[in-house]
C-alpha cells in the first residue's frame, strides 16, 4: 500500500499560469473567487498524470507498507523516481517496530523502476504477521518550474478539461483528452511480458 505522506504544497501548484491558460478575466474584486475550484482541478489533473504515468511529478514523502516481499533479492518501489529512501521500518504482529540500520539495505535509482536491494544476499525478513514500512522521498521536481515542459502542458490541458467539463456527467470513466495521452505517453513504464510490450 503505497501513501502519499505530504502532499503537493499549494506553492507549487500553477494557479495564476492555470487563469491565463483558462484566459478568465482579472483586474476585478472577485479575481480568486474560484482559486479553491481551480486549485482542486489542478490537484485532480496532478493525480490523474501521476497514476497514470506512476512517476510523481513533485517532489514530496511517500511510504509504502509491504506484508510481504515478492523476492527478497530486490523490492520494486510502485513510484519514480524516487530521490532517496529516507527509513526502513520492520513491525512484528504485536505493532512493534524495528528501524534497520542503512548498512542492511541500498537504493537503487531508476527512471521507470527503482529498487530496495539487500546490502548482502537478502532483504530482511518481514515478521509473520508485521510489515515492512519504507519511507522514501519522490519526485520530478521541486516546484512547477522544474518540471519537463511537456508534463506540465498536459497537467494544464487536463484541469482546464476538468474545468470546461465539471457539470458533464457523461464521460466514460478514464475519459483523458488525446492531447495529454500523446504528451504524456514517453512517461509511461513499459512493461515487457511473453507477448511483448504492454
Amino acid at each position: 500500500m503505497l501513501s502519499e505522506v505530504t502532499p503537493v504544497p499549494e506553492a507549487a501548484l500553477p494557479l495564476a499560469q492555470f487563469k491565463a491558460h483558462l484566459r478568465l478575466g482579472t483586474g476585478f474584486g472577485e479575481d480568486s473567487l474560484q482559486d479553491d475550484v481551480l486549485l482542486g482541478f489542478l490537484r485532480a489533473a496532478l493525480a490523474a498524470i501521476e497514476a497514470r504515468t506512476g512517476k510523481a511529478l513533485i517532489i514530496r514523502e511517500f511510504s509504502l507498507e509491504i506484508r510481504h516481499w515478492r523476492d527478497r533479492e530486490k523490492a520494486v518501489l510502485p513510484i519514480a523516481p524516487v530521490q532517496a529512501v529516507t527509513e526502513v521500518t520492520l513491525r512484528d504482529a504485536g505493532g512493534s517496530e524495528t528501524v534497520l540500520d542503512g548498512a542492511l539495505y541500498r537504493f537503487e535509482g531508476d527512471t521507470h523502476r527503482p529498487r530496495l536491494l539487500p546490502a548482502g544476499s537478502l532483504l530482511p525478513a518481514i515478521p509473520s504477521g508485521g510489515l515492512a514500512r519504507i519511507e522514501m522521498q519522490a519526485g520530478m521536481a521541486a516546484d512547477w518550474g522544474g518540471l519537463p515542459a511537456d508534463l506540465g502542458q498536459a497537467v494544464m490541458l487536463l484541469a482546464a478539461h476538468y474545468y470546461e467539463y465539471r457539470a458533464d456527467t457523461g464521460l466514460h470513466s478514464g475519459c483523458m483528452p488525446f492531447g495529454v495521452t500523446s504528451l504524456i505517453e514517453r512517461y509511461r513504464s513499459q512493461r515487457l511480458t511473453l507477448g511483448g510490450v504492454s
